[in-house]
């Protein structure tokens, strides 16, 4: 009983976490807008960056890089669990939060930054070298999508070459899976040569 009211604790922590709708706030505080109203419609930093430019899109991605950490080190911090279970569900419920907030009508973000976040308070190594191939990837392809797509695909192997708990690549799997779902509409669009590029 004990075990599931902690993994509860955790994971409403997280979820609350994540719900902070960091681009929506920042925008609604700059312009007065409705970022949900403009372009992707996302409150991610991609959408900011239509709205308030590259800085903005940078301050945004790595706040929301930060709420991905917080709840995954305060888990580990506080729970001594070598499986590393609770970190894992709060991993899980942070990356929600952001794509399904529930301060906005459950309408956030696609959980790239906040994803990123999560693999470097698990493993800073395989997080910084994800963060790295997304940069890479986004740098030469001029599309964020696609190196988001691709980086957190790659999360699973990473994690598991690094010798991480079996919990660590599963939620890499699980998140890898969900950010490609969020990113459905882009994939259409890639496929069709329509995405927006970087600029």
């Amino acid at each position: 009983m004990f075990i599931i009211l902690k993994a509860i604790f955790f994971a409403l922590i997280a979820y609350l976490i994540g719900s902070i709708p960091t681009g929506y706030l920042i925008v609604k505080i700059k312009t007065n807008q409705d970022i949900r109203t403009i372009g992707s419609g996302s409150t991610g930093a991609t959408n900011v960056k239509r709205v308030l430019g590259k800085k903005w899109f940078f301050i945004v991605m790595i706040i929301d890089a930060v709420k991905g950490i917080i709840p995954v080190a305060f888990a580990k911090l506080l729970s001594v669990d070598a499986l590393g279970l609770y970190a894992v569900i709060s991993a899980i419920f942070v990356i929600i939060g952001h794509s399904k907030p529930l301060y906005l009508p459950l309408r956030g973000g696609k959980s790239v930054a906040t994803g990123v976040g999560t693999l470097i308070a698990l493993n800073p190594a395989v997080g910084i070298l994800i963060a790295l191939i997304w940069a890479v990837i986004t740098y030469f392809s001029r599309y964020v999508s696609l190196g988001s797509i691709c980086a957190l695909l790659a999360s699973p192997f990473l994690m598991y070459l690094f010798k991480n708990p079996p919990f660590y690549v599963a939620y890499c799997a699980f998140a890898g899976i969900y950010i490609v779902y969020l990113h459905r509409e882009n994939i259409k669009r890639l496929i069709r040569g329509q995405e927006n590029k970087v600029r």
